[in-house]
Order: C-alpha cells, then structure tokens, then sequence
C-alpha cells in the first residue's frame, strides 16, 4: 500500500515537473537586445541588472583595451568592457546612444559598453536556431544561437560564459 502511494505520488510529481517545463517553453526567453555596429544581440535578461547612459570611467593601468577601466555605481566599483572594442568593431564612437548594460555575473557587477538598447523580446524555442560551427578560424563557444523575429536576425550570447571567460581576465574563476 505504502509503495503504491509513493508510486502515484511520484508520477503526480512526474506530470508537475513537465508541466512546468512545457508552460516554460511555452512562455519563450526573454531577451535584452543592444546593437554593436550593424548587428544585433541577444543577452538573457535575468543577467541584467540595469542600463545607463555612457559616462567617463577611471582609466586602470595596464589594463587590456577592452577594458575602459571602472565607475563607481553607488559605493561598487564596476568593471566597464567595451564590447565594440572586444569584438573588433572598428572605429569606436561615444555618442547619445551609447549605453552601459550593468550584469550580474558569476556574483559580480560588470558594466559592458554597447551602441545602443533597442528592447526587450521574447523567443521561443521554434525561433532559435543552433549557432554555426566555423572551425578554427572563429570561435562560437560564447553564442548560445540565433534568433529570428520579424525578419531579424538576433545573435544570442551567453554573456556569463563570456564574462567569466579566462580572455576577459574579469572574474576569477569560480571554484568548483
């Protein structure tokens, strides 16, 4: 008797489980999308913290170029990358639309410098494809996909992987 119930109570917690799952699905991502250049890209939102307008930072020596240096975001000193100037973007111009995403990544505050936010947007699992594979001559190993919504097409990135990778020398690896 006693299995029978824990039976029935596992199946019922079966059925829960893919109920959730399936309504996530259903629900879709949500997606912050900002522009570098011509392009377009798409971090999870729940990793974003706020979004601010571009202001000067305090340059750090020895810093690589990428790194523009830090603000102070109400008594945290934060990080600022320059996603423009990391992904080899050309020239890199400061204007109105500049703006600065504040993360949270791997338990710390990292600000990126993107062109410009355009919204927020929700994708399901049916508009995302896989990332193509380049072979040694580009690596893919931050895209999570691509999107597509509308005629446009949405490169999906896993910015904590990228954040926290040994490249970006920002965080310290997590111990495991």
């Amino acid at each position: 008797m006693a299995a029978d119930i824990q039976s029935i109570t596992s199946a019922a917690q079966r059925r829960d489980v893919q109920r959730v799952s399936t309504q996530a699905e259903a629900a879709g991502q949500e997606f912050l999308v900002f522009t570098l250049g011509a392009e377009e890209y798409g971090i999870d939102i729940l990793k974003v913290q706020e979004i601010r307008g571009y202001d000067n930072v305090t340059r750090i020596a020895n810093a690589p170029a990428f790194i523009k240096g830090v603000i102070n975001l109400r008594g945290i000193i934060v990080p600022i990358v320059d996603m423009r100037i990391k992904f080899n973007l050309g020239r890199v111009e400061y204007d109105n639309q500049t703006v600065v995403i504040i993360l949270n990544v791997a338990h710390r505050v990292v600000g990126m410098v993107v062109d410009g936010v355009s919204d927020v947007l929700t994708l399901q699992a049916d508009q995302v494809m896989p990332a193509p594979e380049f072979g040694a001559t580009l690596t893919t190993e931050y895209l999570t996909g691509l999107g597509t919504v509308d005629g446009r097409m949405l490169i999906l990135m896993d910015i904590e992987k990228l954040m926290t990778s040994k490249e970006m020398e920002l965080i310290d690896s997590v111990a495991a």
